[in-house]
């Protein structure tokens, strides 16, 4: 059978990563599979991959991708095409339309639909939402990555029908990334807790909670944290590292290539998100044993620990319950079976059952 998996960008982050994931998945089990990227942001470069094809089609727009995916639907004529992201799948609804291609299509989406679009007429935003009506009746499964956003999805189109369908998340690629070598010194001292978290350096993720929650914590008891990523609020973050004298206690490492390393040798994972789809993240680090420890912030958390079996969720916006949600994960870790129960749902084989049921095909 052959599959195109598609992405507007590729970098080392969710949406990219989970398509990815999802393309190696369906071809080792023998299908042939073309991995479409719009774009390669600045600083990363294009996969190398044994078993797919990989095309980048060199569009910093989306809408530019409209003309090749036309030519390739003509010519190449996929069975199956799974494709991330709405303005994504707009146009690649319409590529097919115009193209008369009989592909069955799965379109997911992945950021909640109140960023996505807009009731202010004419707006771009607007427009897309009017495309998708239009659109959405050519696709075979409509999907979002959690059930509180199809929730939302259901808000905004009615007449729709979204299902959940998560991400791949664990697969036997990440498995060879969490055996790497770490060339940092704070994971040779085994006697101190390390939390550690990750993600853009923006004001949504939280960070600034989290490392008021740290200068409390580090007054009663020795621990240190570990900050992966980058973004516009790095330096005010150092900045406050600096001014409260915690840089015993935490460091921001930046951009890593590969996270899975860090998170295997780390005790405690900490999202302290105002906002997340669903996060990826979480689930590699609970992958790596990590305890997790995450806001109850829209979407996607309470759902993956459901409801706190899994992990420790704590009220948004407030470094006292993320500092309390720390505590407990350092007094009663969860263990090893639990955290592998939770991540099942998100293994390449549950999730790949799914999209072939969902599109009513066997292989």
């Amino acid at each position: 059978m052959k599959f195109w998996v598609i992405t507007a960008r590729y970098a080392y982050s969710g949406v990219p990563l989970a398509q990815l994931r999802l393309a190696r998945a369906l071809a080792k089990r023998g299908n042939e599979v073309d991995f479409f990227i719009g774009t390669v942001n600045s600083g990363y470069k294009l996969p190398s991959e044994r078993l797919l094809k990989v095309i980048n089609f060199e569009k910093e727009r989306v809408i530019e991708m409209i003309m090749p995916l036309i030519r390739r639907f003509r010519s190449e004529r996929p069975d199956v095409v799974l494709v991330a992201g709405d303005h994504l799948s707009a146009v690649t609804l319409l590529a097919a339309l115009i193209s008369g291609s009989n592909a069955k299509i799965s379109c997911s989406s992945r950021v909640t639909p109140f960023d996505t679009y807009s009731n202010i007429p004419f707006t771009k935003r607007w427009i897309l939402k009017y495309m998708m009506r239009i659109l959405m009746y050519r696709a075979n499964a409509l999907t979002c990555v959690s059930e509180d956003m199809v929730l939302q999805y259901s808000r905004i189109f009615k007449s729709a029908h979204y299902v959940p369908l998560y991400n791949v998340v664990v697969d036997q690629y990440s498995e060879s990334l969490m055996n790497e070598d770490v060339n940092e010194e704070w994971f040779l001292d085994k006697s101190t807790p390390i939390l550690i978290a990750a993600g853009a350096l923006e004001a949504w993720k939280g960070f600034f909670d989290l490392l008021l929650a740290m200068r409390e914590l580090v007054k009663v008891r020795k621990l240190r944290l570990i900050i992966l990523g980058d973004g516009t609020q790095r330096q005010i973050l150092q900045e406050f590292i600096n001014n409260f004298n915690l840089g015993h206690a935490v460091k921001l490492l930046g951009y890593v290539d590969n996270p899975l390393k860090y998170f295997k040798r780390a005790d405690i994972f900490v999202l302290s998100s105002y906002v997340e789809g669903l996060p990826n993240v979480l689930v590699e680090a609970m992958m790596c044993e990590c305890t997790p420890v995450a806001t109850d912030c829209p979407t996607g958390p309470r759902e993956v620990l459901q409801g706190g079996k899994y992990g420790y969720l704590v009220p948004v916006g407030n470094p006292i319950a993320l500092m309390n949600g720390i505590e407990m994960a350092i007094k009663y870790p969860i263990s090893k079976e639990k955290l592998n129960e939770a991540i099942n749902p998100f293994t390449e084989t549950e999730v790949i059952k799914r999209h072939f049921k969902l599109l009513e095909i066997s292989g």
